[in-house]
């Protein structure tokens, strides 16, 4: 027999002698059987409930530590993409700026500074200007020998 052929058997038994007993000891039997009901009820729902938490936990648990090495494999490989992207970035700034370089070099005799374009000052005025009197003729100039 097992467990629950002997509570089976016990019930019937139980049946059978509230049955034959007298009307105020069937109350306190039936009082003391519903207590001791509720409390085997009370006993093995805890039971069932601590099981129940216990396994929760290791579930979560177990699952909190996969989460966590997915994650953290996802942030390595982020990881690792951003360092490519901030290579590649240096090495285009790099070549950016030398090419900025050459083209400074080349251009450098090309553009001029603010020193060195002229002010209305260093304009010529038609006062400066050389008349014909004042340019030389083929007699003012000095030869090789004199």
């Amino acid at each position: 027999m097992d467990k629950k052929d002997v509570e089976k058997a016990a019930l019937k038994a139980g049946k059978k002698i509230v049955e034959h007993t007298p009307e105020p000891v069937k109350e306190k039997v039936e009082e003391k059987v519903k207590e001791k009901a509720k409390e085997k009820f009370v006993e093995k729902t805890e039971g069932k409930l601590q099981e129940t938490k216990e396994k929760n936990a290791q579930k979560v648990h177990g699952k909190g530590e996969d989460a966590k090495e997915k994650l953290q494999d996802v942030l390595l490989s982020v990881k690792d993409k951003l360092s490519d992207v901030k290579e590649a970035g240096e090495d285009f700034q790099e070549k950016v700026s030398s090419s900025d370089d050459k083209d400074k070099s080349k251009n450098k005799r090309k553009i001029k500074g603010v020193n060195q374009i002229k002010k209305a000052t260093d304009i010529k005025s038609s006062t400066k200007i050389k008349s014909s009197n004042d340019i030389k003729s083929s007699t003012d100039l000095k030869t090789m020998g004199s």
